[in-house]
């Protein structure tokens, strides 16, 4: 069986898979957000909670079935439904509780589990509408309908995606932690953070609404 598509293939993979990267959404979001309140170890682990989601994705296109929900409206709105209201818990919570820094204190939040932050990324990526149309109508056309290792190379291009987006989300979180003690001195900043994160998921919950599956 080979699994490996053509070079030309391959560079046109890797410049779509930076293009999504570099695109600002709700995955990007929280990695930053959580390396603000809790540290680099929590933006991590919401990261390889979203890479975990790109795994899922990828099994899905290669066995098909991601095909149903593209071919099914209702599901596809169910879907964004969901999605759009996990975005409005996140800025809830944002504002609620903070996403940065308690103001005043100068100490960082209390800190979730690693299987918490791993599983809010996990959820994040799964629903967002941006990674689900790459993968379930983008991603097949990088290989033929008619090729016998269609299934083999569609999950070396996702899984591909992976090491390709890490130069890209790895410096933000890392920027993001180094950053965090400049915000802890001043607590008026850090509840402007909280606000314009909720902002943030807010604008992307109305985006997936609005996104079309075609």
């Amino acid at each position: 069986m080979e699994f490996l598509p053509t070079t030309a293939t391959l560079v046109q993979f890797a410049i779509a898979t930076i293009v999504i990267a570099i695109t600002p959404g709700p995955d990007m979001t929280l990695f930053v957000g959580r390396a603000l309140s809790e540290g680099r170890a929590a933006g991590f682990a919401c990261m390889l909670g979203a890479m975990t989601g790109i795994v899922i994705h990828t099994a899905l296109v290669a066995l098909g079935l991601s095909a149903l929900i593209v071919a099914s409206p209702e599901a596809f709105f169910v879907l964004k439904l969901v999605g759009a209201l996990y975005l409005v818990w996140l800025a809830y919570q944002a504002i609620r509780h903070g996403s940065a820094f308690s103001p005043g204190t100068g100490e960082a939040r209390a800190k979730r589990s690693f299987f918490a932050n791993w599983a809010t990324g996990l959820g994040i990526n799964l629903l967002n509408p941006k990674i689900i149309l790459f993968f379930m109508t983008f991603l097949p056309q990088f290989v033929s309908a008619s090729d016998p290792d269609a299934p083999a190379k569609l999950f070396f291009l996702g899984a591909l995606f992976i090491p390709l987006s890490l130069p890209i989300t790895v410096p933000m979180v890392i920027a993001a932690d180094s950053f965090s003690a400049l915000l802890k001195r001043s607590p008026r900043v850090t509840r402007v953070i909280d606000y314009v994160f909720a902002g943030v998921f807010s604008a992307f919950a109305l985006r997936i609404l609005m996104t079309q599956a075609r």
